[in-house]
């Protein structure tokens, strides 16, 4: 019986890329060279499963067959498999089921070190803090994970159903007796809209600046609910008289294409946002609408070298329209959207690279594989705002925001680092409401972004 299975398998798999390939197009579906390569592959696979010199679990044969499609195309196309499709949802919408925390293993001491509880997190209302150690979890020492993966078991072990409870072994900074602390998990969402330092009561400041009334948002993804979060989040600092905004993207990844499309046109009231283009789509373009428009106030836009995708369609389209100056460094240059298609009915997912996008004036930001320095890609800082961190500064940077996360601290914390590029941002904002004059863009890209034709169809797209 079992070899019948191993006969009948490779059949069922040749037939069902027989119907595949009728569904296409007559004129597709008459290629002889795409049913000759359809066998090429069902015959590899069904000698590998006939004849290989040990039994080779057929999946993991498929899902390389259908990652080795994929590194023929981009970076940014890849297959989700079932296990790895709750993570990659999680990234996308930055919600999960579980306790409330973000924390570290240390390996000298062989713990989880609490970095900081998530405010009105199930953690952060028992008392869980910045410092303490966990050091068992539903009964497991923590000494006693898997090496190498101690951190991820910690993760997954704390993650959850909403409504599970789990037990944790707590010890506290100075305390040698272990608190056990039972955690009902519940459905975190992670704020995607973050200020510079935290109130006493866990709530974001969102004004940097109390005197000029200068804003700073700091957005770190692009997922359904950023637009929402940062439409309330300005709402709020206008009603404490904001006069003027730094919107930091420093290090945000992108994310969903709407949700750019949706914060940048909180910002201007006409004009096109972006467009794409791909080969099995026609040309699509996103245009701003007057209702809903925050007022002209002066806005700043930071990024560095890991501003990419969406958070670069948000920092072209402001910079193109003279809404605002970008400060810092030249970004990552992602210019595709992804789209993800489900796979056996939801069970795992392709994300497939389908278009292009563009900036308002037109411009170029993809960086192609081999693309010089030289080469129009990116989103880099208007003229005279270009401020670069060597690797030490970027790592000081990078040390001194995670102090910074922490909520709950015992001690105030007092910072030594001197951000240059937020610095450089505040001084033209402040610059602007005294009235001093600004750059612009060139005013052929400004042209250029009120003349690509309009074709606004909604879609959930990855950027």
């Amino acid at each position: 019986m079992n070899v019948c299975g191993k006969q009948w398998f490779p059949g069922i798999v040749m037939a069902l890329l027989l119907v595949t390939l009728a569904c296409v197009p007559a004129a597709q579906a008459q290629d002889s060279d795409t049913y000759e390569l359809m066998r090429v592959f069902v015959d590899t696979f069904q000698e590998i499963d006939r004849n290989y010199v040990t039994d080779v679990d057929r999946r993991k044969l498929v899902e390389a067959g259908i990652r080795g499609m994929l590194t023929e195309l981009d970076p940014y196309s890849n297959y989700i498999s079932p296990d790895d499709l709750a993570q990659f949802n999680e990234a996308v919408e930055q919600e999960f089921g579980g306790v409330g925390i973000r924390v570290n293993f240390n390996r000298a001491t062989h713990v989880i070190e609490v970095m900081s509880p998530i405010p009105g997190s199930p953690a952060y209302k028992a008392g869980i803090s910045a410092g303490d150690k966990i050091v068992e979890i539903a009964g497991q020492q923590v000494s006693e994970f898997p090496a190498e993966r101690e951190i991820d078991t910690a993760i997954e072990m704390l993650r959850g159903k909403p409504g599970e409870g789990v037990e944790i072994g707590v010890q506290h900074p100075g305390k040698e007796e272990i608190e056990h602390i039972t955690l009902v998990r519940e459905l975190i969402q992670l704020d995607t809209v973050m200020g510079y330092s935290y109130n006493e009561d866990g709530t974001w400041n969102l004004m940097y600046d109390d005197e000029k009334k200068i804003g700073y948002l700091r957005l770190t993804h692009f997922t359904r609910r950023s637009a929402d979060e940062v439409r309330d989040a300005v709402k709020k600092l206008l009603k404490q008289g904001m006069k003027g905004l730094v919107l930091d993207l420093r290090f945000n990844p992108g994310g969903l294409l709407q949700a750019a499309v949706e914060i940048s046109d909180m910002f201007i009231d006409e004009g096109t946002i972006v467009s794409t283009d791909g080969r099995n789509s026609r040309p699509r373009s996103w245009t701003a609408k007057r209702f809903g428009t925050f007022e002209q106030f002066p806005m700043a836009i930071l990024v560095n070298h890991y501003s990419a995708s969406a958070s670069e369609i948000v920092s072209a389209c402001l910079q193109d329209h003279d809404r605002a100056v970008v400060v810092g460094e030249r970004s990552w240059g992602k210019g595709s959207v992804q789209n993800v298609m489900e796979l056996e009915e939801g069970k795992s997912a392709l994300k497939l690279t389908t278009a292009a996008y563009h900036r308002p004036s037109g411009k170029n930001i993809h960086r192609a594989l081999g693309a010089k320095e030289e080469d129009e890609w990116g989103v880099s800082p208007n003229d005279g705002y270009k401020i670069e961190f060597n690797i030490e500064q970027l790592r000081a940077f990078q040390r001194d925001r995670q102090e910074r996360d922490v909520v709950g601290r015992q001690e105030p914390y007092e910072s030594g680092f001197l951000d240059t590029q937020l610095e450089k941002a505040v001084e033209y904002v402040s610059d602007a409401l005294e009235g001093k004059e600004q750059p612009k863009a060139n005013e052929e890209d400004k042209k250029a972004a009120f003349r690509l034709p309009l074709f606004p169809v909604p879609r959930r797209d990855v950027g």
